[in-house]
């Protein structure tokens, strides 16, 4: 926060601390090693890491499929002797274990194909200079572009930092809106205090900024009457540019020193938003000491992309304070309310509704007026992420190559923000981090889907795939589906249906926070398993129609994305649960998962993590198992029924958040059943099957212990009720 509303959101900080008891959050100084530092260039060293580890990738698909093929045999052998013996039981256990087989290596198959698809695109990357891009957006008109960033109750200093990241984008032309859903006459005292200190959030920015901005709007008019006087001496000119970098670089630094640092986001903000503006502005100043520009033109360039750096309009807007626009309470219809405002100017006038927006009219010159200006290119940004400063310019300069017409969406799919203190924290990061590799390496294959935490979107797509729907008798406008608490994902269909593109950037451009605890991870996990089934049948009707044999590669990853969730998990429990006959047993089985594993691990080494981190991840995965399964009920419960499912938004608080006790007793179920089962085979002397579940009880009391905690989990399981 700047100024205005800083003793506001101090006072909430405290009042915070004394509800929560003061959660300490650890050591959040270093922000630990994340690759792909936007706009670098690649050595050669890098190339070669990459292709060896594309050539590893490809010996694991090859084991994956010779060990698969020896695996196929001996199950085909033991089908066989069951149908020879007529044993009908036997052949339908064994038909469902061996889809159940399938589904699970139909997962390893795909992370490694993405694997190739990324270091693939990692190779035949090359990222455009810097100096080329921002020359190109300070010589030709510069499309406006809109960053919006949805929020419902969030933290004000959540809010802070990703206002901060979205106003110190590099592009020109950009504007920032706050797009706050929290109730607009709450009842509570503490939710009205933290709207009011959220609604002077942007408002705060804006001042600061507009103090910063206005001297070097005056150096810029300045220039202007040097060179028309013809009093322009290069060498100077320089000099004093140099020296108006330095003093932009100052400001980052006095404000990365002064800015509080209570946890790693906050360590994330000032390390690689602050300090690394700072330490480019710095190199800018560096570099013209060195070599004078030459030209008045190159001197005008460098004084109007002075100009920009502070010159933008943050500010904020409440859907819910209309009557006519949707009330809808999830992300997706916050985000129409506003795009279909872009670009108009309408009235606000009272109706016995409430405020009604109206187009204006000729007698409506008293009316109190709403202009929302034009967007060429609207920027999601969730209110837990965050930018760095060259994301919107390097992805609108991308969209806006020949041959890029037709990208919709441009994003680059988020990476946790490093250095969490909590060890359930850090360990859902790492699984985020692997779903950015698979999420670049589905582009390889036109199969990248949006993930709205982050993207850059092409309004003319929007305009193409736009419903009109009616809503409390109003018509309200549709542009991103909210059948689904996975609208992205839905639209993703719809534009690709419509001949549109999904573009994955290959750099590590935003980043966003994981849920710190149970609960949360408990909220979001579930809502990302919720939707997929649902949109199945319309992503087969585009793979469809027609049916092309390109498509075949693109299908194979997009149905994947939809049915992993639903699809492990049954399988994974089944396999837990159901007692397979003893025939099916068979090394291979494991020996098909290996090549993943490794992998995996590797990943995790690469990504600055350490591989047997693999271990961690693989019982967090088990922990997700009854978590997804409640998403993929309501899913089935929605197909069944057609009633929305509620949009779980996932929990940004300094405390704790209290998970439902009927999820809490399932993992405390699923321990005891290993505990029981390990104790049977025991007795019964199945030495393979003791093996498997002591494994699984051990990692059952690992997730109990570690993830859950048992004196959270005991007062979790007293409370009345949280919700199912």
């Amino acid at each position: 926060m700047v100024s205005g509303s800083r003793k506001t959101l101090a006072t909430l900080r405290k009042k915070k601390a004394v509800k929560t008891g003061g959660r300490s959050t650890g050591d959040a100084h270093g922000v630990g090693p994340v690759p792909g530092r936007g706009g670098g260039k690649k050595t050669s060293h890098e190339n070669k890491r990459h292709a060896v580890e594309l050539w590893i990738t490809y010996f694991a698909l090859v084991a994956t499929l010779l060990a698969t093929s020896v695996l196929l045999w001996q199950l085909v052998g033991v089908y066989s002797d069951s149908l020879r013996r007529g044993d009908t039981r036997g052949v339908i256990e064994q038909s469902v274990f061996v889809l159940l087989v399938f589904v699970l290596i139909y997962g390893g198959l795909v992370y490694q194909l993405a694997r190739i698809g990324y270091y693939k695109r990692l190779l035949a990357h090359r990222p455009a200079p810097r100096e080329k891009i921002q020359a190109r957006f300070l010589k030709h008109p510069v499309s406006p572009a809109t960053i919006l960033v949805p929020s419902y109750k969030e933290e004000p200093r959540t809010i802070e930092q990703t206002l901060l990241s979205a106003a110190m984008q590099t592009y020109p032309n950009r504007r920032v809106v706050l797009l706050l859903d929290d109730p607009p006459h709450p009842d509570r005292p503490d939710d009205l205090e933290k709207l009011e200190v959220a609604r002077a959030i942007p408002q705060s920015i804006q001042a600061f900024l507009d103090h910063l901005a206005l001297p070097f709007g005056r150096e810029v008019q300045e220039f202007e009457t040097r060179k028309e006087r013809g009093k322009l001496d290069a060498g100077w000119e320089a000099e004093h540019l140099a020296d108006l970098y330095e003093s932009a670089a100052t400001w980052f630094r006095r404000k990365a020193a002064h800015y509080p640092q209570t946890d790693h986001t906050d360590a994330f903000l000032i390390d690689r938003l602050l300090l690394a503006s700072a330490r480019d502005y710095s190199r800018r100043a560096a570099d013209l000491r060195r070599a004078v520009p030459s030209s008045e033109a190159r001197l005008q360039l460098e004084y109007e992309r002075l100009a920009a750096l502070f010159r933008v309009e943050v500010t904020f807007f409440e859907r819910k304070q209309y009557a006519n626009l949707s009330h809808e309470p999830n992300k997706a219809m916050n985000l129409n309310s506003y795009i279909g405002l872009v670009g108009g100017e309408f009235a606000v006038a009272e109706g016995p509704e409430g405020l009604l927006l109206r187009e204006v009219g000729p007698h409506d010159q008293d009316a109190r007026f709403l202009r929302v200006p034009e967007a060429e290119y609207l920027v999601t940004l969730d209110a837990d992420s965050m930018l760095t400063p060259e994301y919107v310019e390097r992805l609108v300069y991308h969209m806006e190559q020949p041959g890029n017409e037709r990208v919709a969406v441009a994003q680059t799919p988020y990476t946790s923000i490093p250095g969490a203190s909590g060890r359930l924290e850090r360990v859902a990061g790492a699984t985020t981090d692997i779903q950015y590799i698979v999420h670049q390496g589905s582009s390889f294959f036109s199969a990248a889907y949006w993930v709205g935490a982050n993207a850059v979107l092409r309004r003319s797509a929007l305009e193409d795939i736009r419903i009109e729907a009616v809503e409390r008798g109003f018509t309200v406008h549709k542009f991103i589906q909210d059948r689904t608490v996975i609208e992205d994902t839905e639209s993703t269909v719809d534009l690709v249906a419509h001949g549109w593109e999904v573009y994955n950037y290959p750099e590590r451009l935003a980043f966003s926070a994981t849920p710190p605890d149970f609960g949360s991870v408990l909220i979001q996990r579930r809502r990302w398993a919720n939707g997929g089934l649902i949109i199945l049948p319309k992503l087969l009707g585009y793979l469809c129609r027609p049916l092309r044999w390109r498509k075949i590669p693109e299908g194979f990853m997009r149905v994947h994305y939809l049915v992993s969730l639903a699809g492990v998990n049954s399988a994974l429990l089944l396999l837990f649960l159901y007692p397979f006959d003893e025939d099916l047993s068979t090394y291979w089985l494991p020996i098909t998962a290996v090549p993943y594993f490794y992998l995996y691990a590797r990943d995790l080494s690469l990504s600055g993590r350490r591989f047997w981190d693999v271990l961690a991840v693989y019982a967090f995965n088990l922990m997700l198992i009854p978590i997804q399964m409640g998403g993929v009920v309501k899913s089935l419960h929605q197909a069944v029924t057609g009633a929305k499912t509620p949009f779980g938004r996932t929990p940004k608080v300094s405390g704790r958040t209290a998970a439902p006790r009927f999820y809490v007793g399932t993992e405390l179920a699923l321990l005891a059943f290993f505990l029981f089962s390990a104790l049977m085979d025991v007795l019964l002397e199945n030495w393979a099957n003791v093996v498997i579940a002591a494994i699984n009880a051990v990692v059952f009391y690992f997730v109990v212990a570690r993830f859950m905690g048992w004196r959270a989990s005991i007062k979790d399981l007293r409370l009345r009720k949280i919700g199912r």
